[in-house]
């Protein structure tokens, strides 16, 4: 057997070892930490012909579960308000588990902060739609959030950000 016999797929020589040392990222799940819905004025509050005012707000965690695992939290507040009364406030917390393998150290806080949050974000967006029109109004359709560039702005304001996460916008 030759030398280009022996190389792998990829283009790289086999690892004398067996080990696998290329970077690797993925999803293993998604889901719901915690979902609250509150309508506190209704039914009066459909009878105000004025539309909300919505604030939206989030936050993004991220803390290791286990080896090669961690769980990024994205966090979004909506509150609506109308003529001083509130319309609606939804909590919601989705998460997702990701699998980190050999991803050097200094990616891994912007993976976390960054991309994952990116992943996450079009099905917290729609599980805030549902719940919103479950509550009787519009779908709340949220615009795409650029969260690399949150993280990269956030990390020049804090030379040393955390992996627990990065403040509200």
């Amino acid at each position: 057997m030759d030398e280009q016999d022996n190389l792998s797929i990829t283009g790289n020589a086999p690892l004398e070892n067996g080990e696998d040392t290329m970077p690797a990222a993925g999803l293993i799940s998604q889901y719901i930490k915690d979902l609250s819905f509150e309508n506190p004025n209704a039914p009066a509050i459909f009878q105000n012909p004025a539309a909300p005012a919505i604030d939206v707000q989030f936050n993004i965690g991220a803390a290791q579960v286990g080896e090669e695992v961690h769980e990024v939290t994205l966090k979004i507040e909506v509150r609506a308000d109308a003529e001083g009364q509130t319309a609606f406030i939804v909590d919601l917390a989705y998460a997702g588990l990701f699998g980190l393998r050999n991803i050097p150290g200094e990616h891994v806080q912007p993976f976390l902060l960054g991309e994952a949050p990116r992943l996450l974000f079009p099905f917290a967006r729609r599980v805030l739609a549902d719940a919103v029109r479950d509550g009787g109004f519009p779908p709340l359709m949220l615009e795409p959030i650029d969260f690399a560039a949150l993280y990269l702005q956030q990390s020049e304001n804090q030379p040393q950000p955390t992996v627990s996460g990065f403040g509200q916008a």
